[in-house]
């Protein structure tokens, strides 16, 4: 899968992989058995999607809501984390 689409390891934490290509980024990050995918590329992070869910068991939950403990809430004005 990275190398399809040109995924590369972050160094900072192996639970992420990223992808920034035309000034474009696909964020991808992976604990236990949720997967988290965001950035600026909506097309490339289609494309992610729809790869994933042909080569395994995955489900949109949509909008994220809540990450490790984490609950996300978004508005006009932005995105709080709380």
């Amino acid at each position: 899968m990275t190398q399809e689409f040109g995924l590369c390891r972050a160094e900072e934490d192996h639970s992420g992989v990223c992808r920034i290509q035309h000034r474009k980024r696909i964020l991808l990050v992976v604990c236990v058995d949720d997967i988290v995918i965001t950035g600026d590329n909506t097309k490339g992070i289609n494309s992610l999607k729809k790869y994933l869910q042909k080569h395994f068991q995955t489900k949109n939950l949509g909008f994220l809501k809540y990450f490790l403990g984490i609950e996300v809430a978004r508005s006009k004005k932005g995105i709080l984390l709380s």
